[in-house]
């Protein structure tokens, strides 16, 4: 029993120490709201590249080239967080957001004609946080509790639901931080 508690110890500090070296840009959002199920946030305009795919590693293989350098430019860009997936109209769509000192001027245009760069216009978005495994079972738990808190809350719903995802592969599931989220109408209460 004593070994398997060091030996807990020392995944939580070896996942803790390269969760603190991948230090991520994150997309700035203001919470305008919060209660003890949802908050609300306001994020600004933000530049992504996106690909609509079907089977679930080729989206992001393809948006992972693209910022490894696999663009007209050959500029390698940082990872930033969240990586956000959603389905609309049918199609799967994956994103990942570009870093805050790219604009639609000086982001390399993709080598891959099927990837888009593409602003996310400012809005307000409804979130629940969740960690563990990125399983469809717990997103889709987590997004029928906020739908659900939304309706009740006569919050108008203007996106499908986006899964959000923070962390790389490797990471504990206990210390992953993963969100559902809608695009909302909000005016400040």
């Amino acid at each position: 029993m004593f070994f398997l508690h060091i030996r807990l110890l020392f995944l939580f500090l070896l996942s803790s120490l390269t969760f603190k070296a991948m230090a991520y840009e994150e997309a700035i959002y203001d919470i305008v709201y919060q209660n003890d199920v949802y908050e609300i946030r306001n994020y600004d305009d933000r530049l992504a590249i996106q690909v609509n795919y079907t089977n679930e590693g080729g989206g992001f293989r393809r948006l992972f080239n693209y910022i490894s350098g696999s663009n007209i430019d050959s500029t390698k860009i940082n990872m930033t967080i969240p990586a956000t997936q959603f389905n609309e109209n049918g199609s799967k769509i994956i994103q990942f957001f570009l870093p805050s000192n790219f604009t639609k001027k000086n982001a390399p245009a993709p080598t891959d004609k099927e990837l888009k760069l593409i602003t996310v216009e400012q809005g307000y978005y409804a979130v629940i946080k969740y960690s563990g495994r990125l399983s469809d079972k717990k997103f889709d738990k987590s997004k029928k509790l906020l739908k659900d808190n939304l309706i009740k809350d006569n919050i108008k719903i203007l996106s499908p639901a986006i899964r959000a995802t923070y962390n790389g592969p490797f990471t504990l599931p206990f210390l992953r931080r993963n969100e559902a989220m809608f695009r909302i109408a909000w005016t400040d209460k």
